[in-house]
């Protein structure tokens, strides 16, 4: 009872705490100044060889703690190594330009197969590498670049997402600089209207009145998107390992423009895979493509990625994944069920918004959901909320007037005794 209390406090107050996984590092020179500086999220995507000659795909991020061994500054050229993990090393090289600007020129990513923790059943125990050519140019060289949207940069077998990121490749005087150099993504598009300017001559208006003023057309709100009910087989003669249904609608923004699309399941092609430890949905409209990651730990499974691609109405393509997500989250044997609405940032420019959800990416028994867990919307405890914030607002009102009632008692004290 006390735990749903200060659960329900917590949402009456507003009280919110947002933590960050960046990976924040200092590299120092000889002389012990800081010669280069990092602060970034990286994502991993690996695909790899397991066994029963299966493919499977890691899937992990930069951890927060690493070292930065083997990194080095110069006049002219740095290098920021990252190593983690058994025997993994994530390194970025960085050249000047012109004297005034500087450029990363590769990331050179190793990872070690023999590591069970990121690649469980791999047959494999070499140390790969895979090399890409960042983004990343024209950077001032007294500047942080600064690049907050994400940039996935893709290899054969091995992709990597960028984003939150500030690094300053060369520091002068030990000391990072407070100016920044932004990537054209976090930078706004603003578009200018040409004006066309006439020359005429007025006639005289009699009997004038007073124009009415122009109407603007709301925008249209969208009915509820048509619910969907997905499986996937191993094969055709077995039942179904993984089950959804749910109704969709996608929110994208685009520029400083904002726009929102139900999806539709009619006509959609249902694919995906069932594995021990994760499972994919993937739904393919006319539209849109949709894929859904789930994992689990032996014990719970989650909504753990998530990629949308499609167009938009006006036909502008569009493409956004989040690959550290924790949604949707129950027992392995059970089902997760949402049927209230509910909405998820997924990543800056995309929102998607679920309508009488339910999921088991795991452990279904003859083709049908097992018992659920509810959602806090769903449950019975949803009605504590507005109880517990007219208790919460009442408990201040009365703190307000007892803290007066003794102030003015005291004042009154005071000025007896004088």
């Amino acid at each position: 009872m006390y735990r749903y209390a200060a659960l329900v406090l917590f949402l009456a107050f507003g009280i919110v705490f947002q933590l960050s996984h960046g990976t924040e590092v200092d590299v120092k020179d000889k002389d012990d100044k800081l010669c280069l500086y990092a602060n970034l999220m990286v994502n991993f995507s690996v695909s790899y060889d397991a066994a029963d000659n299966k493919t499977a795909t890691a899937e992990f991020e930069l951890p927060p703690k690493v070292s930065t061994v083997g990194s080095e500054c110069g006049s002219s050229s740095s290098m920021l190594k990252l190593s983690f993990g058994e025997g993994h090393t994530w390194s970025m090289n960085f050249n000047t330009v012109d004297g005034k600007k500087y450029q990363a020129d590769t990331i050179t990513f190793s990872y070690n197969l023999s590591d069970t923790t990121f690649f469980p059943k791999s047959t494999s125990n070499d140390t790969l590498t895979a090399t890409v050519k960042p983004h990343i140019t024209d950077v001032g060289l007294d500047t942080c670049y600064s690049c907050n949207s994400k940039d996935t940069i893709e290899a054969d077998a091995v992709n990597q997402t960028l984003w939150n990121v500030l690094i300053q490749a060369f520091v002068i005087n030990g000391n990072k600089s407070e100016n920044i150099t932004s990537c054209p993504a976090d930078v706004p598009v603003t578009t200018v209207t040409p004006t066309t300017h006439a020359t005429s001559t007025a006639a005289p208006v009699t009997n004038a009145t007073t124009a009415a003023p122009p109407t603007t057309t709301p925008t249209p709100t969208l009915p509820p998107p048509s619910t969907g009910k997905y499986s996937i087989k191993p094969d055709d003669n077995s039942t179904a390992c993984l089950l959804a249904t749910f109704g969709l609608r996608i929110g994208v923004k685009q520029a400083d423009k904002y726009q929102e699309m139900n999806f539709d399941p009619n006509g959609t092609t249902v694919s995906g895979s069932c594995g021990v430890n994760s499972s994919e949905l993937v739904l393919v409209s006319n539209t849109m493509t949709i894929t859904f990651t789930f994992t689990n730990d032996t014990k719970k499974f989650r909504l753990h990625a998530l990629n949308v691609t499609g167009k938009t109405s006006s036909g502008v393509a569009f493409s956004e994944a989040n690959t550290n997500l924790s949604l949707w989250e129950a027992a392995v044997s059970s089902s997760y069920m949402c049927n209230k609405e509910q909405n998820y940032t997924i990543t800056g420019l995309l929102t998607i918004f679920t309508f009488d959800l339910q999921v088991q990416p795991f452990g279904v028994k003859k083709g049908v959901f097992s018992t659920a867990e509810e959602c806090f919307l769903d449950s019975d405890l949803s009605f504590l909320v507005p109880i517990a914030v007219g208790v919460a607002l009442s408990f201040l009102i009365i703190l307000v007037l007892i803290s007066y009632l003794i102030g003015r008692r005291k004042s009154r004290t005071g000025y007896q005794s004088v």
